[in-house]
């Protein structure tokens, strides 16, 4: 429970960001004076479709996109699930065979389980101890009849950036399509979906500063590829019948302008963000049996996933998010919010060669654009405290 009065330092973007308020003023409009259907043909139906129209532009040039390759979702797990099960159905006869990372997102994993309980055979590549797999491993693996390739950009627990052009490019071989999940690297790193011959393309407003509860797929419809898919939902053939349903106008309407305003300051953001990551990782590997999970060369600016050894992390995160006095509040987390009812370790933590205890000791520092560099001095000093605490009564 937040106790009254104390303020809060939030290093848990990589779950969620706070809206920007150049966001929630651009969506305002369309939850108050401009409610308007956006498939209604009245003149305020009219305007509702046609900011629909301006932010399907705005998602698609963040991501060197046509417009109409844009279908807005829910979320990112519903995009996912629609790119998986809808082409898996619709192309079935070229082959069943799928080919994924075992340290993909709880959306991709569970959704390929689902595909394997309606026939399809899944192989779950392994990672190396740095979280990057092995691009032979991927060729080895690949098949005449392999279907599809599914490898996120980047990973959510621990940053880490996959060799995606190079993985695209084998899955192309053997004329499969390659799709990924780029919830955590659209808008904090530079994608282009023909540089780099993504085919299907997952993404959530609310991890760059958009609300919760709209998300979009990107799904290809130029050379060499032309995507169909199965719908999920149907009911009305909106957005071109690839998913059906009223369309979330207000949630729609701040993506695009999210997705405007990340790419204008994309750069700037990593800049700054990258500093004050490098700054809190240096001061708090000063710590005894502290370590970095992950590559560290190629993951994102703004995440660090360390292991603070013989330290149990629900106790650390209880700690900080319980300060005493007037300290204030610190939100981090031990891994994907998505899974943090579960009290099994981080499968991918584990996929990396962690053993149980020590993944259990992990603690993801993800930061955003609104923190300072006065905010990582505190918790530098906080986590510092309370794992000395921890220590002491552990050897006691």
């Amino acid at each position: 429970m937040i106790k009254s009065g104390n303020s809060i330092i939030y290093l848990d973007n990589n779950a969620t960001t706070p809206i920007d308020p150049r966001v929630l003023e651009a969506m305002m409009p369309y939850l108050t004076s401009n409610f308007a259907n956006a498939s209604s043909t009245h003149k305020f139906g009219v305007k509702a479709y046609e900011a629909v129209k301006a932010a399907r532009k705005q998602v698609a040039e963040l991501i060197g996109a046509e417009t109409n390759e844009i279908i807005f979702t829910s979320g990112a797990t519903e995009a996912i699930n629609l790119a998986l099960k809808g082409y898996s159905d619709l192309y079935s006869e070229k082959g069943k065979h799928i080919i994924t990372v075992t340290t993909e997102h709880s959306a991709v994993l569970d959704t390929c389980k689902e595909l394997e309980r309606k026939g399809f055979e899944v192989t779950y590549l392994p990672v190396q101890n740095d979280g990057l797999i092995e691009l032979e491993k991927l060729k080895n693996a690949i098949r005449k009849d392999t279907l599809m390739v599914s490898v996120m950009i980047a990973n959510n627990e621990t940053g880490v950036i996959q060799s995606i052009k190079e993985i695209s490019e084998i899955a192309h071989s053997v004329d499969a399509v390659f799709m990924t999940d780029a919830t955590q690297a659209v808008g904090k790193i530079p994608v282009d979906v023909d540089e780099l011959g993504i085919d299907l393309m997952c993404l959530s407003g609310h991890k760059i500063y958009a609300p919760k509860g709209v998300g979009a797929l990107f799904v290809r419809q130029r050379s060499p590829y032309r995507i169909k898919l199965t719908a999920l939902l149907n009911g009305g053939g909106h957005e071109r019948g690839f998913r059906s349903g009223t369309l979330n106008v207000p949630g729609i309407v701040a993506l695009g302008k999210a997705c405007e305003i990340a790419g204008k300051e994309m750069n700037e953001n990593a800049e700054k963000i990258l500093k004050m990551r490098n700054y809190l990782e240096a001061e708090l590997l000063k710590i005894d049996g502290t370590f970095v999970n992950g590559n560290l060369e190629h993951r994102l600016f703004n995440t660090s996933n360390i292991c603070f050894k013989g330290i149990d992390s629900e106790a650390l995160i209880l700690g900080l998010s319980n300060p005493e006095g007037d300290l204030p509040l610190i939100a981090v987390s031990n891994g994907s919010a998505c899974t943090s009812a579960s009290i099994d370790p981080s499968h991918v933590l584990m996929a990396m060669g962690l053993d149980e205890n020590l993944a259990f000791n992990c603690i993801r520092f993800s930061l955003g654009k609104d923190n300072a560099k006065e905010e990582i001095d505190v918790v530098i000093n906080q986590v510092k405290n309370i794992v000395n605490s921890l220590a002491s009564l552990t050897f006691d």
